[in-house]
């Protein structure tokens, strides 16, 4: 018998639209696990950084190929999470709101994003509060979504909104797996656009119990027809997925969510980071969107 939501979608699954993104990305030349900074770091564990840099190259060459622009930074070699450019900073409308990372580990990673964004024509706002940038700043149609619990903190969620002058959610992430925002909610429809001649619904995907009662409840209201997704896809970081409105890039292992998006109209399409990810990131953490001018 199909679920309520497969009959729902196989009636009248909408027509989705792919939308032209520019992305920075970082080539994970000196990528190991040197330290410990989250659950999926074993330092004792071995990693191999040709095959990180095999798996990362199929993710930029998949975004050229879907028509997108990436941009690189240069790697720094004490710098091993570098590959995890979301987390250097988060950018609309031409503005450039740089990182101040938690740990130590990373913060020399910090001003090569932000001379990085100045030298590409940016304008440049430099935190005072610590935030990881896209990895706990998601921009939904016009709302930020701010994630905190382990990384960024409730402060910098003041200063994101006081920077962009837009509205600023804050959910509270509890599950030490999930520590950023990005790792717990894919943004499906980034912007808002038309569809079907009508006005389209920015829409996500996200784990519930990622997050407090609180968030949970935010969720709720505010996305009723988001797509929940299991703790299976969760755990393989499934959410850790970047969509251009129709395609959607995710994990191989996702296989529960690679149906639901098939259900509401997206192209999943699968890219295996299993390397990156004994460093806690995924396909998301590898891609920050550049919103603006040059």
């Amino acid at each position: 018998m199909a679920t309520p939501e497969t009959t729902l979608s196989t009636a009248a699954a909408p027509t989705r639209t792919a939308h032209r993104r520019r992305y920075l990305m970082c080539r994970p030349e000196h990528f190991t696990v040197s330290y410990k900074i989250n659950p999926w770091m074993e330092p004792a564990k071995p990693t191999d950084t040709a095959r990180a840099l095999e798996q990362w190259q199929k993710l930029h060459d998949l975004y050229l190929e879907l028509g997108h622009e990436v941009e690189l930074i240069e790697p720094l070699p004490d710098y091993p999470d570098m590959v995890y450019t979301a987390n250097g900073g988060f950018l609309i409308d031409g503005i450039a709101y740089g990182p101040k990372f938690r740990f130590t580990e990373r913060a020399g990673e910090a001003p090569a994003f932000i001379q990085w964004f100045a030298d590409n024509g940016f304008d440049v706002r430099e935190p005072v509060e610590t935030n990881e940038g896209e990895g706990d700043f998601l921009l939904v149609g016009d709302t930020i979504l701010a994630g905190t619990g382990f990384r960024s903190t409730d402060d910098s969620h003041r200063e994101v909104g006081e920077v962009f002058g837009r509205e600023v959610v804050s959910l509270t992430l509890t599950d030490p797996r999930f520590y950023h925002l990005d790792t717990a909610i894919a943004v499906l429809d980034p912007i808002e656009g038309t569809e079907n001649g009508g006005p389209e619904k920015a829409n996500i995907a996200y784990l519930p119990g990622a997050f407090d009662e609180a968030s949970q409840q935010i969720l709720a209201e505010r996305y009723p027809d988001a797509i929940r997704v299991a703790d299976e896809d969760g755990a393989v970081f499934g959410l850790n997925s970047a969509s251009d409105g129709y395609n959607v890039i995710i994990s191989p292992r996702a296989k529960g969510f690679e149906q639901q998006l098939r259900e509401r109209g997206y192209n999943p399409l699968t890219v295996d980071l299993s390397e990156l990810l004994l460093g806690g990131g995924g396909i998301k953490c590898c891609t920050l969107e550049l919103r603006g001018k040059r």
